[in-house]
């Protein structure tokens, strides 16, 4: 779709970005957070870039209507199948910067590890803002390339990034950061050499499954919020 953003670790590993949504974060330590910003209970909530609505079930357990936008029509279409008989949640093909919604339509813009990464999201955010109605809020949640093993992994792989000027980012953008310690849990080494692989390039994804001595490692998240 046109601006559609690639993730080339969903769109390409479909199959193996389930077993990493599986694996994070078994504890809730996120979602907690995600409530305490704003409780979605008979809220209005959209997901961003949902891939195959892995979250949308759980918001669907108490919110009043879920929408999931997704540009990858196979992915839109895998969320679909997931949700099939829950008639409170829709799933939209559409992109962050055209999201298919009307105007202050939602209570809650919710977006994880999905386009919202830092400067060049002004059109999704503004996106957002249309969207939101008055008192809703906008929370985005990634990882943390700062903390936790994944984070010591992350620097070497990707030298480049650099956190500080994200987090001038959203400052700028009036968000408030939550820093939140996380774990990934697997099921076996292979599902951790399979993400592993996925997330980093061949050697520094091999050093990190040789640092791996079990079945989990630390993973530092944020969650990025403000409401409008």
């Amino acid at each position: 779709m046109r601006g559609a953003v690639a993730s080339p670790n969903i769109w390409q590993h479909p199959q193996v970005y389930e077993v990493l949504n599986r694996a994070n974060d078994p504890d809730g330590a996120v979602d907690a957070v995600l409530r305490d910003i704003r409780p979605w209970d008979d809220a209005v909530v959209v997901d961003v870039g949902c891939g195959t609505g892995f979250h949308l079930p759980g918001y669907a357990a108490t919110a009043r209507t879920v929408v999931g936008v997704e540009p990858h029509p196979g992915l839109a279409a895998t969320a679909r199948r997931r949700c099939a008989g829950q008639s409170s949640v829709w799933v939209r093909q559409g992109t962050a910067q055209e999201l298919p919604l009307p105007d202050a339509s939602v209570d809650l813009v919710h977006a994880r590890w999905a386009y919202f990464l830092g400067p060049g999201c002004e059109p999704g955010l503004a996106e957002a803002w249309r969207v939101l109605r008055h008192g809703g809020t906008v929370a985005v949640v990634d990882v943390d390339p700062e903390v936790g093993e994944y984070g010591r992994w992350f620097r070497s792989a990707y030298p480049g990034h650099d956190p500080a000027t994200v987090d001038r980012f959203w400052a700028r953008q009036g968000f408030t950061t939550v820093r939140v310690a996380t774990r990934w849990t697997f099921g076996s080494r292979d599902d951790v050499a399979a993400v592993l692989a996925e997330e980093f390039p061949p050697e520094v994804a091999s050093r990190a499954v040789a640092e791996t001595s079990g079945l989990e490692f630390a993973v530092g998240q944020v969650v990025r919020h403000r409401t409008g």
